[in-house]
């Protein structure tokens, strides 16, 4: 039997690039791609010292690249300052009064603040972290809505080299205990709560209960946002608002080692226990600048929109540091997209003339159920390139995307990468790449991406395989905080040599990746490994079909059955005859192996906060066991409670 994963899914649809967008593009051909992606692979340091030379340093490097598997170390010698690069560079010029952050609250307020606003933020609560004893290499965990404040806390860590640790306003008192405890941060910067679907969400309640026996944090530092009645401890608890009033704005930028830590964040492990991964400050830059600028193809009048939250790395990467480094204009927006109408999205791309939005495939298929007439009442006009991030796109969602936010006339890049990888690994240029819905396309310049075998051989077209990197790249995460032992047996052990990214993934015959799930989701059928990506796919690809999420099930006969969890568009009525035609589709589109054993109708499916869908939890439900796994990431328990009471 073969361990190769089968992919059925095909997908005849391409786009090639507008001449128009080609024509203004940074990179305007395939042909121009190719030949740059070619030379940065033959001579990766030379592509990577020439992007780290568009970055302000203090002291330039000596040597680019010390690479001792797995460990890597970029741009040695080097000093700079992060917050630096983000604000003081464009703070002589033009630059200084153009706006750098366009925040608006759920509630309806709205903020603007220039990069001189910005920086006079930044300098100032860097002093307030000094002022409560923060140091170099100290850790702040920063516990925030989304909110201008979220990014100053950010930057001002960065300023005076304190490492930030952002973990996400959705999360629980459970989730901040666990990550204060991994990474010994003393300082928590909070608020006392912020607005989530009409609700206030109760952040330093929160906080107080994580901090109970708690006795290494001496200080927290609380934004008044809410304005909630909250408990104020003495001598630990003190209002961001004052302490702003005890400092001035002079805070010049110490320049710190290339690799000294700029953030540890947290990403979830297999084994429950959070994985704290450590990013350092000159390559993250470096990839983080150079991604936004290629892949978002930026232009100095852009209106850019990176709809996820800061307590991600896809709001570290490009809500902040990327596009703040490139001078971009940046939309930020609290809520959340259906408060408290449907179209709030298009709403605030209509009202800000939005150019770019970077959004997620769930947040697409949520779009989609809940009807086109939303999208349909704003002018949409203003926009010329769209992106999605955080799991595949299923190629009906891609083209609803397409036509109905983007007028059939903007380029989508579809991106490929992860908190590990710090940066962008696989996506379209728009101005070069021919897309096809459903797939990341090529690597970006200097990342060499293969599909690999058990045994670490790179496969053939339109096999199935293991996701590795070959050689490092700037933006690489440095280790997990305080385990690299864990570092190495869970990014390094499974394919010798290379970086595996716990994907797995099909290259077609023009070289494009499609990814086709985790490979710890890869259902295996009657000796046939299927993705769940292709199945979803291929659910959603039927008219009456929002979204799905398909998970193996213990099968006496078949190894694993195949069950489906489906949610579907608004006006669709759940009947056995509409599931019987959902698995003919199914069979139809991949082959009768796939066809799924049950069909499960749900008015929602269990996410996190930050979209993803929770296929862990649905494994446990399809399985007919109850649900044990860790639930504190979830962003709605009732859809859970719903799914269990059905089952029952």
């Amino acid at each position: 039997m073969s361990n190769s994963i089968e992919s059925h899914l095909v997908e005849k649809r391409v786009f090639k690039p507008t001449r128009e967008f080609a024509k203004a593009a940074r990179i305007g051909s395939l042909a121009d791609y190719r030949r740059l992606y070619e030379a940065s692979i033959k001579q990766p340091e030379k592509f990577w010292a020439a992007q780290a030379g568009e970055l302000r340093w203090q002291q330039k490097w000596t040597k680019v690249l010390e690479w001792k598997p797995p460990f890597a170390k970029w741009f040695l010698g080097g000093k700079l300052n992060a917050a630096e690069n983000c604000l003081d560079r464009h703070l002589v010029g033009p630059r200084r009064n153009k706006a750098a952050i366009i925040w608006e609250g759920e509630p309806g307020e709205k903020r603007t603040l220039t990069y001189h606003q910005l920086h006079r933020e930044v300098c100032k609560f860097a002093n307030v972290l000094k002022r409560n004893g923060v140091k170099k290499g100290d850790r702040v965990l920063i516990y925030m809505p989304l909110i201008p404040e979220a990014a100053i806390a950010m930057l001002a860590c960065a300023r005076i080299g304190a490492v930030h640790s952002v973990v996400f306003g959705g999360f629980s008192s459970e989730s901040i205990k666990d990550r204060l405890n991994d990474s010994g941060a003393q300082v928590v910067v909070t608020a006392d709560g912020g607005y989530r679907r009409g609700q206030t969400v109760t952040l330093k309640q929160n906080v107080d209960h994580a901090l109970e026996g708690n006795t290494a944090v001496r200080r927290v530092i609380v934004f008044r946002r809410a304005n909630l009645d909250i408990h104020i401890e003495e001598g630990r608890d003190v209002w961001w608002h004052r302490e702003m009033d005890y400092v001035n704005a002079t805070c010049p930028p110490a320049g710190f080692d290339s690799e000294h830590p700029l953030f540890i964040l947290y990403t979830s492990g297999s084994t429950g226990k959070p994985k704290g991964i450590l990013h350092t400050t000159g390559g993250y830059l470096t990839s983080a600048h150079t991604t936004t600028k290629f892949i978002f193809d930026l232009r100095e009048d852009d209106v850019y929109w990176c709809t996820a939250d800061v307590g991600w790395i896809t709001g570290h990467s490009y809500l902040v540091y990327g596009p703040l480094a490139n001078g971009a204009t940046c939309v930020m927006y609290e809520g959340a997209p259906n408060w408290p109408e449907p179209d709030r999205f298009w709403e605030i791309i209509a009202n800000y003339g939005v150019t770019i939005l970077y959004t997620a495939p769930t947040a697409i298929r949520a779009f989609i159920k809940w009807g086109d007439e939303h999208p349909a009442k704003h002018d949409l006009t203003s926009l010329r390139l769209l992106g999605t991030v955080g799991e595949p796109i299923n190629p009906e969602a891609w083209m609803w995307f397409r036509d109905k936010i983007g007028g059939g006339r903007c380029p989508i890049v579809d991106t490929w990468w992860q908190t590990e990888t710090g940066a962008i690994m696989i996506a379209p240029l728009p101005g070069a790449t021919p897309t096809k819905p459903g797939t990341a396309t090529l690597p970006f310049f200097g990342i060499d991406a293969a599909i690999v075998d058990d045994q670490g051989r790179e496969v053939g077209p339109n096999e199935g395989g293991k996701l590795v990197v070959r050689k490092p790249w700037p933006s690489m995460l440095r280790t997990i905080f305080g385990d690299k032992a864990r570092y190495k047996k869970t990014y390094w052990s499974e394919v010798k040599g290379c970086y595996f990214t716990g994907d797995g993934a099909r290259r077609d015959k023009d070289g494009y990746f499609w990814i086709v799930g985790r490979i710890d989701d890869v259902l295996n059928v009657a000796g046939h490994r299927l993705g769940t990506a292709e199945v979803e796919s291929a659910l959603v690809s039927h008219p009456s079909v929002a979204e799905a999420a398909v998970v193996g099930r213990p099968d006496e006969i078949k190894g694993q059955g195949v069950v489906a969890f489906v949610t579907l568009r608004e006006g669709e009525i759940p009947t056995n005859d509409l599931k019987e035609k959902l698995r003919k589709h199914v069979g139809h589109a991949i082959g009768p192996i796939a066809k799924p054993d049950e069909i499960r109708f749900a008015d929602a499916l269990p996410k996190t906060r930050s979209g993803k869908i929770m296929r862990r939890l649905l494994k446990e439900l399809a399985g007919g066991g109850s649900v044990t796994g860790d639930t504190t990431t979830l962003e709605d328990l009732g859809v859970l409670a719903k799914l269990v009471k059905r089952d029952e």
